[in-house]
């Protein structure tokens, strides 16, 4: 008699088989019959009868084995990946990456992005301690297979962005034609990136290149494509070819964009032609050349929306004063002038002990301060004497404020039961999901910086893995809401949550029950672990040399 055990796999779902067997000759034939199935068995009773039968002809020795079972030690970590991959069956994209080596590769790159945020060299360093060989069927792999599977990310980007989108397309109740999109930008430490270029820094990195990356997402913030630019590229520039990809990539009619203010220009509205539809937000001095023109009235501001329609142009104009904005505007214009007043005073304090200091510099220098906290256009900062002095311009100041909390968005949309002046307010509003997306990808959860990469196709590669794993991070945010925990806090739980092996050649790994806040995060994730996962031995010793003999790439 024999213990005969065996994994199978049915929907991603692993089942363990547990047999006691014996063997017996017909003729020339091998035999096996079956007399009590195991499987409900615990692995106590499972593993006493293995080391029975193995001593059945020395009942002495079994005795002695008997106190040696082997003990339970600790195996890898299986909680966040397990979650992870489910997580990632749930939005399609592991079907929309494919089954190959490749895909899996590709895979593991955007958990681990999830899990912990580094370089290729990291992630490989970071597979020895996940069971991602085991729950992704994936053989061993050097960091050069990583920056490879960049290439490969890269080549075939807009084929797994088209299925991303039919497969979200295919759930929702209602037409995905409308779009937001934003640009930033993402700062290099070195030379070498084939992007990098010198530009507008929203990092306030002086003298530093960069790379601008365009991010368009659904109506409700869930990224449909990623786009990286060459960090001199304007924002405005970057509309045809997002507006061209969603009609040709996506198969997308009537489509309805949304861009953030100074985006969505007369050049793009023209060259797109009169089929465009758009929503967005004008700048302060196209305000003031309406009111100028008598196409708006300053008295139209209010604190409820009102809508103003220039026929003859085909636009609305939607109105709005925001006193939340409009007080937090005025506190901080109050912030800087303390602060101009605090720095005007210890110069005072120094030109009063040194006699012989120069007072013209000394203005001088509170003016320079006036420009960078940009207050200098009210607050006046004067010689007088042997000191400096600072006066306030009420005139200058009521016609700075006189705009606070106020904006415009402007619509070529028809109005319709569907298009009302709420709805269009609140799509433009909308954007600040792409703004939350930019957040977590650049500086939050996934920290896009620093991409170790130079070439072209590897930057965009290592953009889109953010990118997608982005929209793990927003459904574990979702699912997560009501817990009192973060993501990263929740990813870091999980990753603590390791299987069990027995033995010195373990042939599967145990899971034991969760329990407490891991067991709270799963519950809200709908998902059980198993109870024993295969285990696949891999050499990480041979990997890690591997990896260290990598080429610059």
């Amino acid at each position: 008699m024999h213990i005969d055990i065996s994994f199978t796999r049915s929907h991603e779902k692993v089942y363990k088989r547990v047999l006691l067997r014996t063997s017996y000759r017909e003729g020339k034939k091998v035999k096996h019959k079956t007399i009590a199935n195991l499987s409900q068995e615990s692995e106590e009773v499972i593993e006493a009868l293995r080391i029975a039968l193995k001593n059945k002809d020395d009942i002495n020795k079994f005795l002695t084995n008997v106190a040696e079972v082997p003990k339970l030690i600790k195996g890898l970590s299986v909680g966040a990946v397990y979650v992870l991959v489910e997580i990632a069956q749930r939005l399609s994209i592991t079907k929309s990456l494919g089954n190959t080596r490749e895909g899996k590769l590709a895979l593991w790159q955007i958990f681990a992005r999830v899990i912990a945020q580094g370089s290729r060299l990291s992630a490989v360093r970071l597979s020895a301690e996940h069971a991602i060989f085991d729950l992704l069927k994936l053989e061993t792999f050097t960091e050069d297979d990583l920056y490879t599977n960049l290439d490969w990310l890269s080549e075939n980007q807009a084929a797994i962005e088209k299925k991303l989108f039919k497969a979200k397309q295919a759930l929702s109740n209602k037409p995905l034609n409308l779009f937001l999109y934003d640009v930033t930008s993402s700062y290099a430490e070195g030379e070498q990136n084939e992007y990098g270029n010198f530009g507008y820094n929203r990092d306030k990195k002086r003298g530093k290149k960069q790379i601008v990356i365009g991010l368009l997402t659904d109506y409700e913030g869930d990224p449909a494509s990623v786009q990286v630019f060459e960090g001199n590229t304007s924002d405005n520039t970057t509309i045809v070819e997002q507006v061209q990809k969603i009609s040709e990539q996506f198969c997308v009619n009537d489509v309805i964009f949304v861009g953030d203010r100074g985006m969505v220009k007369n050049t793009q509205v023209k060259e797109l032609g009169p089929n465009f539809k758009y929503i967005t937000a004008i700048t302060k001095p196209q305000m003031m050349t309406l009111i100028k023109n008598n196409k708006i009235k300053f008295e139209d501001f209010s604190s409820e929306l009102k809508e103003i329609t220039d026929e003859k142009a085909g636009l609305r104009y939607i109105l709005r004063r925001n006193p939340v904005r409009m007080g937090e505007i005025a506190a901080q214009r109050s912030s800087k002038l303390q602060s101009l007043e605090m720095k005007i005073l210890k110069e005072n304090i120094y030109l009063k002990e040194h006699p012989k200091a120069n007072v013209e510099v000394a203005a001088k220098k509170m003016r320079g301060y006036a420009t960078k906290l940009k207050i200098r256009k009210w607050a006046k900062v004067r010689k007088n004497g042997s000191l400096v002095t600072l006066k306030v311009n009420d005139e200058e100041l009521a016609e700075e404020s006189r705009f606070d909390g106020c904006y415009i968005i402007k619509t070529n949309v028809p109005n319709s039961s569907e298009t009302t002046s709420a709805v269009m307010h609140a799509r433009y509003k909308d954007l600040s999901n792409v703004e939350w997306a930019f957040r977590t990808m650049k500086t939050t959860q996934l920290e896009i910086r620093p991409y170790y990469v130079r070439k072209c196709s590897r930057t965009e590669g290592h953009v889109f893995v953010v990118m997608l794993a982005y929209k793990l991070i927003q459904y574990l945010r979702s699912a997560w809401k009501s817990i009192e925990i973060t993501v990263d806090e929740g990813i870091a739980l999980l990753a603590g949550f390791n299987s069990l092996l027995r033995g010195s050649n373990p042939s599967c790994q145990y899971l034991p029950q969760p329990d407490g806040m891991t067991k709270k995060l799963l519950d809200a994730l709908n998902i059980q672990l198993p109870e024993v996962l295969p285990y696949k031995k891999v050499d990480v010793a041979t990997r890690k040399k591997l990896s260290s003999e990598r080429k610059i790439s």
